[in-house]
């Protein structure tokens, strides 16, 4: 198959599941409507409500369910499992799982809740406390542990984690502006800084205006990310923002900025996103564009979430790809697997639920889940050689090899992925959350639409930061309560 063809047929899978990074959706918490009567649960199968799995139609997902089945059947238990995929957008999955657990007639059993959603769902009474230690055993990362909280208590068990990184172009860093190997390998000891960055697009962005080859013909940026106004506005608004070292929310999700602060976050988005360097069409990109426009060329850098890698890799090989922490402060993302607070659920059978989430999130599974592409959320997967995918939980079957033949990516002597130790993990450690209160889907809407409106509208853009932090200020105590 030609490079062309793999690189259009990935990014048109990667369209399919850009649910994966971390969305959130526009609303106020719900609450119990208290006008319908829960749907009685009954039988031995287990529904999880989830959205689409980013490694593929039999993805990892589903084949962990199918090897808690396997082991049912071995233990000759009745209980069985199945998936269930929820339509649509992030936006809209959240918008549906409300409205059915709110009125009692789902069936689910478990839900996979992206981490901003938690606290909106355990607030609203939609999902059940849960023991300490399906957060915290002293193995699972502490950034995510804390999403499964709220006010104290364990609500969730974290599943797969997600964080920002930095994809570059070797090809054009090295073979086209010929910047030493070194100054560009500096970018993966994540203490690299936007600053340095920017210098490195400024080498690129000359040596495409002056080349006279083939080689950077579809070039017309140095960087892209998601900026359409949507939750991957308020994901690189976030990390701007706090790579200023703002910080939106408390613990407890109320409001704990001031327009002096927010200031510092406006100029430091305006820093990264108002300048020649970034790609014009990234205002109306998502994943799935941004992901296309960088494999296709268009581009020397893309932020982007782990789950690119593989793909990436695939289309263009070692010899073009980098992958590096985000400069500066990165925002985690990932989902967490909950139980369903419905009250007609049978206590035998809210254990087996729980039962099933531990599974789905131990040691074997999360390596598991690492190794097919996700980020897992326990240590151990990063750093215990005695921890595999080995158990009959169907490891991905691609080549180890450290040339990712196959379609796989490269791999270290314990068959991880190559860049998982090194990069990811110390990414994930460094990362930091987003507002985590029952407010966020109104906290997001607010956020995003302030910021949108500088690259839409030119009364905002003519404005000063102070101001624009103002009306910001604003917007967000409209939606927040306050400290």
């Amino acid at each position: 198959m030609k490079r062309s063809t793999i690189v259009q047929v990935l990014v048109w899978c990667a369209a399919l599941v850009l649910g994966a990074s971390a969305c959130s959706g526009h609303g106020e918490p719900g609450g119990h409507s208290g006008t319908a009567s829960p749907r009685p649960l009954t039988g031995t199968q287990l529904v999880i409500a989830t959205g689409v799995d980013v490694t593929g139609k039999n993805g990892i997902r589903k084949r962990l369910v199918d090897a808690w089945n396997e082991l049912q059947e071995k233990e000759n238990s009745p209980y069985r499992a199945r998936a269930v995929i929820l339509p649509g957008s992030a936006d809209l999955q959240r918008s549906q799982l409300l409205a059915a657990l709110q009125s009692g007639s789902s069936g689910y059993d478990i839900v996979n809740l992206d981490v901003t959603w938690v606290a909106e769902f355990a607030a609203a009474g939609l999902i059940r406390e849960l023991p300490e230690e399906y957060a915290d055993d002293g193995d699972v990362l502490a950034k995510a542990a804390a999403t499964a909280r709220w006010k104290g208590k364990v609500y969730a068990a974290p599943y797969n984690s997600d964080v920002g990184l930095l994809y570059y172009r070797r090809d054009y860093l090295v073979g086209g502006a010929g910047i030493d190997e070194k100054k560009s390998g500096a970018l993966t000891t994540g203490h690299t800084m936007w600053g340095g960055v920017a210098s490195l697009m400024d080498a690129v962005d000359a040596w495409a205006r002056t080349d006279k080859t083939d080689k950077s013909k579809s070039y017309r940026s140095a960087w892209t990310s998601q900026l359409s106004p949507y939750e991957g506005l308020t994901v690189n608004g976030t990390e701007a923002f706090a790579s200023a070292g703002v910080r939106l929310t408390g613990e407890d999700g109320a409001y704990a900025a001031s327009p002096d602060e927010l200031e510092k976050g406006v100029a430091e988005f305006r820093r990264r996103t108002e300048n020649p360097h970034t790609l014009d069409d990234a205002f109306e990109s998502d994943e799935a564009a941004t992901l296309k426009d960088f494999a296709e060329g268009r581009t020397a850098f893309l932020r982007h979430w782990p789950y690119a890698y593989r793909t990436l890799h695939a289309a263009l090989g070692d010899d073009k790809l980098g992958v590096a922490p985000l400069p500066g402060t990165a925002v985690l993302g990932g989902q967490d697997l909950a139980v369903a607070a419905n009250p007609a659920m049978p206590e035998a059978r809210v254990r087996k639920a729980r039962e099933l989430v531990r599974f789905l999130t131990d040691k074997t599974s999360e390596r598991c889940l690492l190794d097919a592409g996700f980020a897992a959320t326990r240590t151990s997967a990063y750093t215990d050689p005695g921890v595999t995918c080995d158990d009959h939980r169907a490891a991905p079957s691609a080549a180890a090899s450290s040339e990712g033949s196959g379609g796989d990516m490269p791999r270290d002597r314990f068959q991880r992925p190559l860049y998982a130790q090194d990069t990811l993990l110390p990414a994930l450690q460094a990362a930091v959350l987003r507002p985590h209160t029952p407010f966020y889907g109104a906290f997001t809407h607010a956020f995003t639409t302030e910021l949108s409106r500088l690259h839409t509208s030119a009364k905002t853009r003519s404005m000063s930061d102070a101001d624009v932090a103002k009306e910001l200020d604003t917007a967000l105590r409209k939606v927040l309560p306050s400290g």
